[in-house]
C-alpha cells in the first residue's frame, strides 16, 4: 500500500448570506456618507447676531489753548535752580526757584559734601513710578517726549531736595558768605516753565496767523542755566478755567449756531469731556469756535496747540453690517381694508373671487411686513396671496381696492426659525461697515435676532443650516 498519495484539497465556499440587518446597516451607512458629503460641499451661510450699538460722527480740529497765565521774571542775573516741577500747584509763598549770582552754590556743595542731602525712599519710589508710567505709554513716533521726561525728573529731584535740605542749606550758605536768593510764588497757581509769548492773548485777539506753527517756539529755562536780569523764568496758571479756540468754516458756523455745549475727545490724552461752546469773531473778522472747560487744565499745561474731536452726532439703535441689507418690493393696500376672519385671529383681507355662482368674498390671511398711516406692505410674487389686478373689499362695505401699487423696503433676512424671513429696517445712520437701525419697530428686528450676514447669498424662504 502506498503511503504517499496525491491529495487534492478543495476549499469550501460559504454562501453569502444577506439578511435584513445588513441591508439596513448599508442603507444607514450610505445615508450618513451622503449627509457628510452634502454638508461638506454645501455653502455655509454666515449669520450675525443683532446687538445694540451706535454710530458716532466726529470732526477733528486743532485749537489754541488759552489760560489765565502770569509770567514771572527774575530781578537779577545768576544761575537758576528750580524746586517745583512742571504742573505742580504752588501756594502763595512756596519757594519756586533760587538764584546763585556768583556760582558759589555749586562750589560750596562740592567743597562741603555733607551739605548734600540724599533722596528718601519715598522720593525714589515716586521717580520709579514716573519712569514706569512713561514706559507704558512710550511711542517711537513721540521720541521728543524723552526730553520732557528728563526735564520733569530733574524738576522732581530738585523739588525733593527743596523739602529735604533747603532750610538748613540757606543758613550754611549765609554763614559762608555765598550769595543765594530764594524766590517765592507771589500768588497761588500751577507752575509751568514753558513760555511762548501767547500768555497775554485772549480769544478776541486770535487770528488765522495765530495757528501758524511753522515759526512757533517756546522757551524752557532749565536748572543750572545762567540767566540774565529781567528774563522770564516761569509762569503761574492761576485758574482751572481754560479755553480752546479753533477756526470754523461758514458751513460749520451754521451747523453749530444753536449749540451751547459740545462733547470733546482728546485721543492723545485718552480723555473726553463736555465743554461750553460759543462762536466769536477774531481780530481778523474770521469765525472761531470757543470751548470753555472748568477742569483737566493740568494735563495740557505744557501744550499751546491741541488736537481734538467734536462729537457732532450720535445715533443709538441696533447695529447691523452693511452686507446684511437688501431690498424687496411689496404691494400697498389701504390700512382700513384690514380684517380678521377665518378660523383664527390672523389679520388678512377679503379677496373678491369669481365663481359660476357669481362673485364671492374669501378671507385671505396675510403677513404684514410694514405699515404707514395709509398703507400696509404685503408680499408679492409667485407664492403671494394676491396678484396684480385682484380686488379686495372693505369689511361691511361695498368699497373695493385693486391690487397693483407697489413700493420697496430695505431689510434683512431673519433666520431665527431656520429659514430666511424678510424683516424691514429703518436706517438711522451709516458708515462704511455698519448701519444703525431703529429699535423697537413693530415689524423689524430685536436684540439677539440672527440675520444673514451676506444678504445676496440667500433667497426668502430658503432653509438655513447654521
Amino acid at each position: 500500500m502506498a503511503k504517499n498519495k496525491n491529495k487534492k484539497i478543495v476549499r469550501y465556499r460559504h454562501p453569502l448570506n444577506i439578511n435584513i440587518g445588513m441591508i439596513i446597516f448599508a442603507i444607514i451607512f450610505i445615508y450618513i456618507a451622503f449627509s457628510i458629503y452634502s454638508y461638506v460641499k454645501r455653502d455655509k451661510i454666515q449669520f450675525y447676531e443683532v446687538a445694540e450699538g451706535n454710530i458716532v460722527n466726529d470732526r477733528q480740529y486743532t485749537g489754541l489753548i488759552l489760560r489765565d497765565e502770569q509770567v514771572q521774571s527774575t530781578d537779577r542775573a545768576g544761575y537758576i535752580n528750580y524746586y517745583v516741577r512742571e504742573g505742580k500747584r504752588a501756594a502763595v509763598g512756596t519757594s519756586i526757584y533760587s538764584i546763585d549770582e556768583t556760582g558759589s552754590l555749586s562750589a560750596y556743595l562740592q567743597e562741603n559734601p555733607e551739605a548734600n542731602v540724599t533722596l528718601t525712599d519715598a522720593n525714589l519710589s515716586d521717580i520709579k513710578r514716573q519712569l514706569a508710567s512713561f514706559v507704558m505709554s512710550y511711542d517711537d513716533d513721540d521720541f521728543s517726549e524723552i526730553y520732557n521726561l528728563q526735564y520733569s525728573l530733574e524738576a522732581a529731584v530738585l523739588e525733593y531736595v527743596n523739602f529735604n535740605m533747603l532750610g538748613s542749606l540757606e543758613t550754611m550758605l549765609s554763614e559762608s558768605g555765598a550769595s543765594f536768593q530764594q524766590v517765592k510764588a507771589p500768588v497761588s497757581g500751577v507752575v509751568s516753565y514753558s513760555i511762548d509769548g501767547y500768555e497775554g492773548m485772549d480769544a478776541s485777539s486770535v487770528k488765522a496767523s495765530s495757528f501758524d506753527r511753522s515759526g512757533y517756539t517756546r522757551a524752557i529755562t532749565k536748572s543750572g542755566q545762567l540767566i540774565e536780569k529781567n528774563a522770564p523764568v516761569y509762569k503761574l496758571v492761576t485758574s482751572d478755567d481754560w479755553s480752546i479756540v479753533f477756526p470754523l468754516s461758514e458751513e460749520e458756523v451754521a451747523e453749530y449756531a444753536d449749540r451751547t455745549s459740545l462733547h470733546v475727545t482728546f485721543e492723545s490724552n485718552d480723555l473726553e469731556s463736555d465743554a461750553s461752546f460759543s462762536i466769536l469773531s477774531g481780530a481778523d473778522q474770521a469765525w472761531y469756535g470757543k470751548l470753555d472747560f472748568h477742569k483737566y487744565m493740568v494735563p495740557f499745561i505744557t501744550d499751546r496747540f491741541v488736537s481734538f474731536e467734536i462729537e457732532t452726532e450720535k445715533i443709538t439703535g441696533l447695529k447691523i453690517p452693511v452686507t446684511a441689507v437688501t431690498t424687496k418690493n411689496f404691494y400697498l393696500v389701504p390700512v382700513d381694508y384690514l380684517a380678521n376672519g377665518g378660523d383664527s385671529s390672523d389679520p388678512g383681507f377679503y379677496k373678491e373671487i369669481y365663481t359660476e355662482n357669481g362673485t364671492q368674498m374669501e378671507f385671505v390671511p396675510t403677513t404684514i411686513y410694514y405699515s404707514t398711516d395709509e398703507y400696509y406692505y404685503i408680499d408679492m410674487g409667485d407664492n403671494a396671496p394676491f396678484a396684480d389686478g385682484d380686488y379686495i373689499v372693505k369689511a361691511d362695505s361695498q368699497d373695493r381696492f385693486q391690487i397693483g401699487r407697489t413700493a420697496m423696503l430695505e431689510g434683512v433676512y431673519n433666520i431665527n426659525k431656520g429659514y430666511a424671513v424678510f424683516k424691514q429696517i429703518e436706517i438711522l445712520k451709516s458708515n462704511d461697515e455698519y448701519y444703525t437701525v431703529r429699535k423697537g419697530t413693530s415689524y423689524g428686528l430685536s436684540v439677539y435676532d440672527h440675520i444673514v450676514l451676506e444678504a445676496d447669498t440667500v433667497y426668502e424662504g430658503q432653509l438655513i443650516y447654521q
